[in-house]
């Protein structure tokens, strides 16, 4: 009977080992695909084009934005300042490249470790920051994933603040365009270091790993990824005409064919939202080298697609205007401090007959100040922004 009884116990625990692994294994998907795509109107986050937004995917070193959105929060609270001098520690400085070289025992300002990482995607310098803020890089992980979480990001797990390859570091396309959409309504002042096309530290002058900010005029910003694992990666926010959009692309070929693909997005999202193509100013050539041509306007689309795809969400052709201006002031977790946020914004000439509004979106709450004209917001945007409020010039939907 002892035996018998030794033998069910034995089948037991191994069910239940075999059971807990499941589980265990069942709480990390991993990625069985590298591509996706999306485009975003970044005045109301309508989606306008999707290719597999949701599938889980590797970040690679789209993860520095979260780590310079925390530092954002920490220059906003007043906690780190532009000129404070942090000290580099052994584990940030044996990093593995992409990085800036640091050495151990060093001490480098933070202006230059924000432009390292968004302009280099230097390894070193974003461990230097997380370790700073969370004291180990393992603690602020688990900070940049409470934050995703309260930005909505839902399947968006952080494992290390630079992006280097961990198994258990995914997202998705539409969460990078949530965290991209964040940082342009909350940190809209420090949004510039994402667009900055290259910059000098130690004597050298490290150029932009995002080579649309060098092509195209109306890509102002954002950042790059690759790992083996993830492909290439890329997200950019464009501007044109006083609309915005962000797109991304995730798991692409190569560099070059990821930017190819992502200026065709820009271009087919512009059209989406009914906004024309670029249109380029042709310099007059000097009559004594070449005859001058007739028209010194041209409008040119840059590499935009005949068609849009039928995954595309295809703009209305109304017309009439159903919303004035309005600027956007950021996003909260509960209504009352989205209200208590529009109650701080001092009163300024260019707001004085504006409608202050708290909107729900998802699990947020938007604070905007609407019925503008169009240069009132961007007046007030700019006063704003002046006075350290973020804020977002929102055009009028159509």
């Amino acid at each position: 009977m002892r035996g018998l009884l030794y033998i069910w116990l034995m089948v037991l625990l191994v069910l239940s080992t075999a059971l807990s692994a499941g589980a265990q294994a069942q709480t990390v998907k991993k990625p069985e695909g590298r591509y996706a795509s999306i485009i975003v109107d970044a005045d109301n986050l309508d989606v306008i084009h999707a290719r597999q937004i949701d599938e889980i995917r590797y970040p690679a070193s789209l993860t520095k934005v979260m780590t310079l959105y925390l530092t954002f929060d920490a220059l906003n609270a007043g906690t780190l300042k532009l000129d404070s001098q942090l000290k580099v520690s052994r584990t940030a400085a044996s990093v593995s490249p992409t990085k800036l070289g640091l050495r151990t025992g060093q001490t480098i300002s933070v202006d230059d470790l924000i432009n390292a990482v968004a302009v280099r995607s230097a390894n070193d310098a974003a461990v230097v920051l997380a370790e700073h803020l969370s004291g180990s890089e393992d603690a602020f992980a688990f900070q940049m994933t409470a934050k995703a979480r309260s930005l909505g990001m839902s399947k968006t797990t952080f494992k290390t603040a630079n992006g280097l390859p961990h198994p258990e570091q995914v997202t998705t396309a539409r969460d990078m365009a949530k965290l991209a959409n964040a940082i342009l309504v909350n940190h809209r002042r420090h949004y510039h270091y994402f667009g900055i096309e290259s910059f000098r530290y130690n004597g050298r002058t490290y150029r932009n790993t995002n080579g649309l900010l060098h092509d195209r005029e109306d890509v102002d910003g954002f950042k790059t990824g690759f790992t083996r694992a993830s492909g290439y990666n890329l997200i950019v926010s464009a501007q044109r005409d006083g609309r915005r959009l962000i797109a991304v692309v995730l798991g692409g070929a190569s560099g070059s064919s990821r930017n190819s693909h992502m200026s065709d997005l820009v271009e087919r999202g512009f059209d989406v939202m009914g906004v024309k193509p670029q249109v380029i100013m042709v310099a007059q050539t000097p009559e004594n080298v070449k005859p001058a041509p007739k028209k010194t306007l041209q409008i040119i689309r840059l590499r935009g697609p005949k068609t849009i795809s039928n995954n595309v969400i295809k703009a209305s052709t109304q017309t009439t205007i159903v919303d004035p201006w309005s600027v956007q002031l950021g996003l909260f977790a509960d209504a009352q401090a989205a209200q208590a946020h529009l109650n701080s914004v001092t009163l300024l000439p260019e707001l004085s007959k504006a409608k202050p509004e708290v909107q729900k979106r998802g699990t947020q709450y938007v604070a905007r100040m609407r019925h503008l004209s169009a240069q009132s917001a961007r007046d007030a945007c700019k006063a704003l922004e002046k006075s350290r409020y973020g804020c977002l010039v929102i055009a009028p939907s159509s």
